[in-house]
This record gives structure tokens, C-alpha cells and sequence, in this order.
């Protein structure tokens, strides 16, 4: 038996996100079905992050054991022949049979788009949060210092998140924005050792009332350390949100 970890990137417009559910199309049953039926075995995939629905990827990383004679690097042909277009393996690869993608230290980094502009474009129109209004891009920078380093992250995480602790590390956090025709591509880029059930979407939203003069980035050490999820910004929608990558840390 080997083990095969797959890089994923995916749309998910279409699915009611990661995780197998009953009677909803998932991104985790999408690749259980094609990865059954390439190996005549019942696959079940083991997924790094658990993206909502509507929430993209470029590169979530799953892993699978086979008995299967295919070498690990043709997978990434053979399912990108099965799998949906929205759907699309980057790299199927061997690893070692303990191999964990939930269980091994690694550093996230996931974007957040907001199309800030006066009407909305349509391409953007599933990758990105719109907003019409005007935004103080300084503040939002300033902003982002308070959240850079160890914290209890309890005021950014949703309820009914099954978690035994709330404290994480954030390497680091940046705003950058582009000219597009007629307003501006705002991107919220934070990277850390690992993320509460929804907190990259509530520090979006969080920046965003910074942003709107709501909240004073001065308040944001106080809003982290109140441990109040009421304190904290709105979460902002899946649509702007995308996984961008997961790097595994060599010991």
C-alpha cells in the first residue's frame, strides 16, 4: 500500500464545500468517486482544510492510500480526466505512509478579493467581494500589525467550532491593492500555522470596517484580547476567499 498526496485546486462555486455531506456535491466527493473508480478500491480522501462552500483553491492538499500499481505521479493525469473542469489536480505525488495533512506542522497562506470599485465587473463575480464605497487602504494596513504573531484568536472564529484551543500564530498579514478599470483589486494576504472555522473570513471583514472608518485599527489589540467574537467585524463572504497554498515544514 502507498500513500498519495494530491494538490487541488478547485472553483468552489459549485459545492457546498470540502466535506462529504448527504446529498450535497462536494469537493471531497468529487475526488472519491474519480479516485474510486481509477482503482477499483473505495477511496477516501484526507483533506487538509475544510473550505466552505464557495470558498476557492489553488493548492489544498488531500491524501489517499491505495494498493493500486499506478505510479503516484500519473494520478494527477488520470483524474484530471475524470474530475469535474472546476475541479483540476496540480501534483499527485508519494509520501510516506504517516503522512497527516491535518497533523503535520505547515504554514497556510490564504487570499481574500474584494473588487473595490463603483459598479461590479462580471468575471469577478465568483471570486470576489464587491463594495462600492470608499476605503482608507492606510488604515487597513495599519491594521494588520496587531494581528501579526501568537494569539488567542477567540474574537475571529464562529460559534460551533469544535477546536481545544483558539490560540494561533499569524506570520504575516498585508494588504495590497492594483488598479483595475475603474477602481481598484483590494487583496488580503495573511499566513499562519492555522486557521479558526472562519477566521480569515471575519479579518476580512474585520479590515473592511477599518476600512469604512467603523473600526479605529488603533482598537484592533483590544477587539483580539477581549476574546469576544461580538467585537469583531462581520464575516465577509466565501466568494473573496481562496486557499492559496499549504507548505508542509521539514523537521
Amino acid at each position: 500500500m502507498k500513500r498519495v498526496k494530491l494538490t487541488v485546486a478547485y472553483d468552489g462555486t459549485n459545492y457546498h464545500g470540502w466535506q462529504v455531506q448527504n446529498k450535497a456535491v462536494t469537493i471531497e466527493g468529487e475526488l472519491n468517486k474519480a479516485l474510486s473508480s481509477i482503482t477499483g478500491e473505495e477511496i477516501k480522501v484526507i483533506g487538509a482544510s475544510r473550505t466552505d462552500a464557495g470558498v476557492h483553491a489553488l493548492g489544498n492538499v488531500a491524501v489517499f492510500d491505495t494498493y493500486s500499481h499506478m505510479p503516484a505521479e500519473k494520478f494527477l493525469y488520470a483524474l484530471n480526466q475524470k474530475l469535474p473542469e472546476d475541479i483540476v489536480i496540480q501534483i499527485s505525488e508519494e509520501v510516506s505512509t504517516d503522512f497527516h495533512p491535518r497533523h503535520c506542522d505547515c504554514r497556510k497562506t490564504y487570499e481574500y478579493t474584494i473588487l473595490n470599485r463603483k459598479v461590479p465587473l462580471p468575471e469577478y463575480r465568483n471570486s470576489a467581494y464587491f463594495y462600492y464605497g470608499s476605503l482608507d487602504i492606510e488604515n487597513m494596513q495599519k491594521a494588520c500589525k496587531a494581528f501579526i504573531g501568537e494569539h488567542d484568536f477567540a474574537s475571529f472564529c464562529s460559534s460551533g467550532a469544535q477546536v481545544q484551543s483558539t490560540i494561533r500564530t499569524i506570520y504575516n498579514l498585508e494588504i495590497l491593492e492594483h488598479a483595475t478599470s475603474g477602481g481598484n483589486i483590494i487583496t488580503i494576504c495573511v499566513q499562519g500555522n492555522g486557521f479558526l472555522y472562519n477566521m480569515v473570513r471575519i479579518i476580512a471583514g474585520t479590515l473592511l470596517e477599518v476600512g469604512k472608518g467603523k473600526i479605529n485599527p488603533l482598537d484592533i489589540e483590544e477587539i483580539i484580547a477581549s476574546c469576544d467574537r461580538s467585537r469583531a467585524g462581520a464575516t465577509a463572504p466565501a466568494r473573496g476567499l481562496k486557499l492559496i497554498e499549504i507548505v508542509y515544514q521539514v523537521k
